[in-house]
């Protein structure tokens, strides 16, 4: 061998190892769910993750951080969490809401996060004791306004699309309510088993107990009826003409590699049509709306002027 092709060869062999980036992802993946264990989102998210989790190869672990109106996951990757796709959050409406109304701003949901994809979204509905003397919503609307201030109804919290939708509904009305926010699902349902709230207004954990009897449903507010319960009305049915749906998807830090994001956006995509998935959904009426990162980024800017313009309409912007 030539001198001069054996001293490349030595030389080239003497260089290191270039390090292959990292299979992602090559450990668990943390999703926080801003909401209690056992509600709605808490269980279709846990469903969601776990499906996700198996097309991913990791598992895909659920970290419950209510409060705040659902949005400390939103505050956790805006201040704390790395954008290496390993920290991500459940992101419901609020997350757009809530920066409009509180002064220091806790995040920028158009500039903090990285959106990865919409999963799906709530029936909402209104629900007294079965014991309640109304029999309908347009009854306790009445009650409302010919004793304001008196009705008391429970919200998963200040802020949320079910509070700003009460009020709204309120005005409609020209009754004056009471509201008494809770951390989530499971604390409005045990205020209302309790008599602590005469009303709660909630995404779909209240299905079971109207199942059982010990719950009424007086209205949902999708644009049709809910499949679960046929013989319930629709907000407009009841004469407010008024539909409220809350998309929710899942997102990251700013700055998550779009490699990572679409290995992500694809895992999630998959899962969404997963049977088990499927049928938690079906359980709580919530209906697969799934849309892609790029997709689900341009629905936030939409939504996120949506919300603006609504609470300054409703004079809740700060």
């Amino acid at each position: 061998m030539p001198l001069a092709r054996r001293t490349l060869l030595a030389s080239a062999l003497a260089l290191p190892a270039v390090a292959q980036p990292a299979r992602f992802p090559n450990q668990p993946i943390r999703m926080i769910v801003p909401w209690p264990a056992g509600g709605s989102s808490d269980l279709s998210m846990r469903a969601i993750c776990e499906a996700a989790g198996k097309r991913l190869g990791q598992t895909m672990v659920t970290d419950n951080r209510p409060g705040a109106a659902g949005t400390l996951g939103a505050v956790h990757l805006a201040t704390q969490a790395r954008p290496d796709g390993y920290t991500l959050s459940q992101m419901p409406i609020t997350t757009l809401r809530i920066p409009y109304m509180t002064k220091p701003k806790p995040f920028d949901a158009l500039a903090d996060f990285t959106w990865v994809a919409q999963l799906t979204g709530y029936t909402f509905g209104v629900v007294v004791r079965a014991d309640a003397p109304w029999q309908d919503f347009r009854a306790l609307l009445d009650w409302a306004k010919a004793h304001p201030g008196q009705l008391t109804y429970g919200t998963p919290g200040a802020g949320t699309s079910l509070h700003i939708a009460m009020e709204q509904i309120a005005a409609k009305a020209g009754a004056q309510l009471l509201h008494v926010p809770f951390r989530g699902s499971a604390e409005t349902t045990a205020a209302l088993l309790s008599g602590t709230v005469m009303a709660v207004a909630d995404s779909s954990s209240w299905a079971p107990l109207v199942e059982d009897g010990k719950f009424r449903l007086l209205c949902v507010w999708n644009a049709t009826r809910a499949r679960r319960f046929p013989n319930v009305p629709t907000l407009r049915e009841t004469g407010v003409d008024m539909v409220s749906v809350s998309p929710f998807g899942v997102a990251g830090p700013r700055g998550m590699e779009p490699a990572i994001v679409a290995t992500l956006e694809g895992a999630f995509r998959e899962a969404m049509a997963d049977p088990a998935v499927i049928a938690v959904l079906d359980r709580f009426d919530m209906l697969p709306a799934f849309l892609p990162a790029e997709a689900y980024a341009a629905e936030i800017r939409r939504m996120d002027a949506e919300e603006h313009e609504m609470l300054r309409r409703l004079g809740l912007a700060s």
